[in-house]
């Protein structure tokens, strides 16, 4: 099982903590891909329009009579064949969004935090202690944290911490997000991912229990083996004496 350090927001060493294999292990990049495409998918705004021929402005007087004139028929200058007229199949608004299951919204998750830890881009602080809101403390913060590109910062879920809040809105390529609200485009975008210890400990726990139960359960038993203390091997001389 490895392990990540945990800092303070002067960048101290304060502890560790434990991170699962099964969670910070594999890095599939298919089902990453197909997440993040599924969450730009969702964020078109579908807003593009033509006009159709009965929604465009203009008489619908027949122009000239049917037959007789020489010149091809006509029955508006609405007609999609015309300038200004009409236009045929054009866009219409509609949302990109799809369907995408869950399981593998979770899986695309775990493959995101098992990429940005073996990357060294993962960061955890036990707390998100912000003693006033201003931005220049903040980037204080940042700099013994040895953050020096775009950064997600990733608070408990129900943690109203408003001056941490204030104090990184007004950073550039900076974004603070609920730690239930963590989709792997977010982990993806960021260079550096920053946790608070209750955050990444629920997102841990959240993403064990979503696992499927055959690995679930192996994942169980491969720690209680490696929880269990192995059993003690007996030196030569004992044996030699019990047999004498």
């Amino acid at each position: 099982m490895a392990t990540i350090d945990i800092h303070d927001l002067s960048g101290k060493k304060v502890g560790t903590f434990d991170l699962a294999d099964e969670i910070f292990g594999a890095v599939n990049e298919d089902l990453l891909w197909e997440a993040v495409k599924h969450y730009r998918a969702g964020q078109h705004r579908g807003t593009h329009a033509t006009k159709a021929r009965w929604q465009v402005s203009g008489s619908g007087k027949k122009l000239w009579k049917q037959k007789g004139t020489g010149r091809a028929r006509i029955g508006s200058i609405r007609s999609p064949l015309w300038r200004h007229g009409g236009t045929v199949h054009g866009p219409v608004p509609r949302s990109y969004d799809y369907a995408f299951p869950r399981k593998k919204l979770l899986g695309a998750l775990r493959s995101a935090l098992a990429a940005k830890f073996a990357d060294g881009k993962l960061i955890v602080v036990n707390a998100f202690d912000v003693k006033e809101a201003k931005t220049k403390e903040f980037r204080k913060v940042l700099d013994a944290l040895k953050v020096d590109s775009t950064a997600l910062l990733v608070e408990a879920p129900k943690a109203a911490n408003r001056n941490l809040e204030l104090s990184s809105r007004n950073i550039d390529g900076l974004e603070l997000i609920a730690g239930n609200d963590v989709h792997p485009y977010h982990l993806l975008r960021y260079d550096r991912v920053i946790f608070s210890h209750p955050a990444i400990e629920k997102l841990q726990l959240t993403l064990q229990s979503s696992l499927p139960k055959g690995q679930r359960k192996a994942a169980e038993k491969e720690n209680a083996k490696k929880a269990s203390p192995a059993p003690r091997r007996r030196a030569r001389h004992e044996k030699a004496a019990e047999v004498a």
